[in-house]
């Protein structure tokens, strides 16, 4: 479970390379599917990340409320955005940049740890959660937006946390159980990831 996590986590920070194959949504169809991961507050106003028609990840609108959305990447498996506090928008970015220099997830984390300790890569000092709504393939209508049967995550990074400052076990006992992932590095964070019907 906890390597599928990471590389849940891990995957919607860093993207992988377009695809010539890939279909990309209209602009209009990457935004509303997208702040479908933030709360309903956050949705009118959010900035959302998504895809031009050449594949590049552009800013399709944007916001005023310190929430950021991706898109769907049309390179995915399934469908899958999310939404996270633009605290959180430094550390992502140095991911992706670094998985377009072809860097693999260690390196990445190794980079962005090193930064973090020297404060080159700005972590949020409070915490900020990333929000994750995932559903098949089938489920999504690229052409209308409509998604069903979605299933919801959360992440609330707390960048150098631990089990013993948290009071958080190092994993799930039971369903829904929130745990610690990665603690004392600067991608501690904290998992939640409700029980399914």
């Amino acid at each position: 479970m906890k390597t599928y996590l990471s590389a849940l986590v891990v995957l919607l920070a860093t993207l992988p390379a377009f695809s010539q194959n890939a279909v990309i949504p209209s602009k209009e169809i990457q935004i509303k599917t997208a702040v479908m991961a933030a709360p309903d507050e956050k949705q009118q106003d959010a900035t959302v990340l998504g895809y031009d028609q050449s594949g590049e990840l552009v800013e399709l609108r944007k916001g005023t409320n310190g929430m950021i959305c991706l898109a769907d990447d049309p390179n995915g498996k399934g469908f899958s955005v999310s939404c996270y506090a633009t605290e959180l928008e430094p550390f992502m970015v140095r991911g992706r940049e670094l998985k377009k220099e072809g860097k693999a997830f260690q390196e990445i984390f190794d980079t962005r740890e090193a930064e973090a300790k020297s404060g080159k890569l700005k972590m949020p000092k409070e915490g900020a959660t990333l929000f994750v709504l995932t559903a098949d393939a089938e489920k999504y209508d690229i052409n209308t937006g409509e998604v069903s049967d979605t299933f919801l995550r959360y992440v609330v990074y707390l960048p150098w946390a631990t089990s013993e400052t948290t009071g958080l076990p190092l994993k799930p006992s039971a369903p829904g159980m929130p745990w610690i992932m990665d603690p004392g590095t600067h991608r501690a964070h904290i998992m939640i990831t409700p029980a399914k019907d």
